[in-house]
């Protein structure tokens, strides 16, 4: 959300951003229904403040006995308040309008945003590590999920449809294990873990800017105002909403859960196994700071450094890149998105995303903080995935594997994998 005054003065800006971003919107119509509501706001107020001095002129008439004159003063209210309620009633209508195009306008991009169409359109920043040459055939994830009996989608399917899975044996542990690796090194660097609702309400979907735009990319509880989250984001934001918070040292919150995603129009896309499934795991970063540009950008370099953090522990290849205007959301200013080498794919996969969303969801979700001169403020938000599972099992099995089909475990797993360094084919 934007502030409204700055979309006056910036209408042109918000249609190019809208435009590069591909969100459906006349700026133009927005701003000649925000000029229509401030006309009737003066209409409304100018005919109240007339029934009010006609009905008080009445009453003195009254007392002088003029009743002749009283009698056309109370046909006068009569007549205002028709005109006040076609008013009103027209107020409303356009209100209505404006709120269903203020709920489209779209986050502005940082300047050092790529401007482009697609993921083809965005650019590397840097690589970390090479990608694997193997002297043997290698196998994918789901032959090596097969071979150590760790991955059975063809039960997820019979169980819950397409795009589902069973883990089983280590492919569970090391599900947990990476979760885990994740946790404690976001709590030494001064993140709170919350365990969070995995059922929101809508308000909580839209304040954070996943509604309307996203909506279609999310379950629905039957009967219900509930939805499944895809991200713990939206409960982590959630949690301060419509709350004064004290921001002098900015806040981190980490959380582990379960996540959910209809993936609809994604068909054909991915379907080979567990890069894009419908219920995963993520860890996930939010901080929420001050609204200080600077800052702001400061945080977003450290939690796309704690990622990486968590990939070179997990000693797996990877590129960051600097997300362009057409992959970007709507509530985003500032993107980043971490690349993992997936050996099966010949590429590297998104397994990871940075954002500074500045105060777009804090005006939406009204969090705000007292600056130092005394006045409240929106505060920055930022997010990012420490690590999302299934998908990573992809590169760290694929990266990982041995010509006898073995799969070594990365040292900073071992602890939460019984010690184990390798797993073998029994």
């Amino acid at each position: 959300m934007l502030d409204m005054k700055w979309i006056r003065q910036n209408g042109e800006q918000v249609q190019t951003v809208a435009d590069q971003k591909g969100i459906r919107l006349s700026v133009a119509e927005l701003l000649s229904r925000d000029e229509k509501k401030r006309l009737l706001l003066q209409e409304t107020e100018a005919l109240r403040e007339t029934r009010n001095k006609l009905s008080h002129h009445i009453g003195m008439l009254m007392q002088q006995g003029s009743e002749q004159e009283a009698a056309e003063a109370k046909q006068k209210v009569k007549d205002t308040n028709e005109k006040l309620n076609a008013a009103e009633t027209e107020l409303a209508s356009v209100e209505r309008h404006l709120a269903e195009l203020l709920v489209l306008v779209p986050n502005i991009v940082s300047p050092d945003t790529p401007i482009g169409r697609s993921d083809a359109d965005n650019v590397e920043m840097r690589r970390f590590g090479d990608a694997p040459s193997f002297a043997f055939e290698a196998k994918d994830h789901m032959a090596l999920g097969e071979l150590h009996g760790m991955i059975d989608v063809q039960r997820g399917v019979k169980a819950a449809g397409s795009r589902n899975y069973y883990l089983k044996g280590a492919g569970v542990l090391l599900h947990r294990a990476v979760q885990q690796l994740a946790v404690d090194l976001l709590l030494q660097k001064g993140f709170t873990l919350l365990d969070v609702p995995l059922m929101v309400r809508t308000d909580a979907m839209s304040n954070t800017g996943f509604f309307p735009l996203g909506e279609d990319q999310t379950y629905r509880i039957a009967n219900d105002d509930k939805w499944l989250v895809g991200t713990s984001e939206v409960p982590m934001i959630t949690y301060y909403a419509n709350e004064i918070v004290e921001a002098e040292k900015p806040i981190k919150l980490a959380a582990a859960s379960t996540c959910f995603r209809s993936e609809v129009g994604s068909a054909g896309r991915d379907v080979h196994g567990l890069y894009r499934v419908h219920q995963f795991a993520k860890v996930e970063q939010v901080i929420l700071c001050e609204a200080d540009p600077e800052l702001s950008e400061a945080m977003l370099q450290e939690i796309t450094a704690n990622a990486e953090e968590l990939l070179q522990c997990l000693e797996l290849p990877y590129r960051v890149m600097a997300v362009c205007t057409g992959d970007m959301s709507q509530k985003t200013y500032k993107q980043y998105d971490i690349e993992t080498w997936m050996p099966s794919r010949d590429a590297y996969g998104e397994t990871h995303s940075s954002s500074n969303l500045h105060d777009f969801q804090a005006r939406r979700s009204n969090i705000r903080y007292r600056a130092g001169d005394g006045t409240l403020k929106f505060c920055h938000t930022l997010n990012n995935t420490a690590v999302a599972s299934p998908r990573i099992l992809i590169p760290l099995l694929e990266n990982h594997q041995e010509e006898d089909g073995s799969i070594h475990i990365p040292a900073a797993l071992q602890p939460y994998m019984n010690g184990w360094k390798r797993l073998v084919v029994s």
